[in-house]
């Protein structure tokens, strides 16, 4: 008896792709802008080096922040329309109890946790939440220290201009956390990078290679 099999499943579907790369890129601009920014007005006993910086000093920062905080806008909302239509977000990205992490996270510092490609550990549930949420919290406090009079509602709603300001950073030094958790990860299971580049079929849970 003949079977016909459909074409297998992608790791991570067209739009998916599109939206990381793009949001991936947005979110780097952002950064290094925003240390553009911060050198001219330093909260903490610390600059950024120069040369790591977007747009030289603060005009060029600035200029660099708010054209591509529109890129990262409209691609963010994009996404979250679509992860929660789609039901990636139930799927793949909620996160589970406080046992599951600490289960998973034992198993990554053993070495004894598998990784299959679109099948997310509670760690990485917690971390892609985690990152998302900040996301949306920076993009917020931009805003309310971009136009803190036109928007005073929202600056005062994070406690005033200079708190505000200092979530903004805040997140900031989260995200970044997070891109050296994930850029780690993903120089240990490289696999990972061309699923988000090609058209790679999911793998059975419970491969680890």
């Amino acid at each position: 008896m003949l079977t016909t099999h459909g074409p297998a499943r992608p790791t991570h579907p067209l739009p998916i792709r599109i939206m990381h790369w793009v949001g991936a890129v947005s979110v780097l601009c952002m950064m290094l802008s925003g240390w553009a920014i911060y050198n001219a007005s330093p909260s903490l006993p610390f600059m950024f080096p120069r040369w790591i910086t977007l747009g030289g000093w603060l005009a060029g920062g600035i200029a660099w922040h708010i054209s591509v905080m529109w890129v990262l806008f409209v691609d963010g909302s994009a996404y979250l329309l679509y992860g929660f239509c789609s039901g990636h977000f139930r799927r793949d990205i909620r996160p589970r109890g406080p046992r599951a992490v600490i289960r998973d996270m034992w198993g990554a510092l053993t070495g004894k946790l598998g990784h299959s490609l679109r099948h997310y550990n509670a760690v990485q549930r917690l971390l892609y939440t985690g990152v998302i949420v900040t996301i949306c919290v920076a993009v917020a406090t931009g805003l309310s220290i971009w136009k803190p009079v036109q928007l005073g509602w929202l600056t005062d709603l994070f406690g005033g201009y200079p708190i505000a300001r200092l979530i903004h950073l805040a997140a900031m030094i989260c995200i970044a956390l997070f891109l050296i958790v994930h850029l780690t990860l993903v120089a240990i299971f490289p696999r990972t990078l061309v699923a988000m580049v090609a058209n790679v079929a999911v793998e059975p849970e419970g491969t680890a290679r």
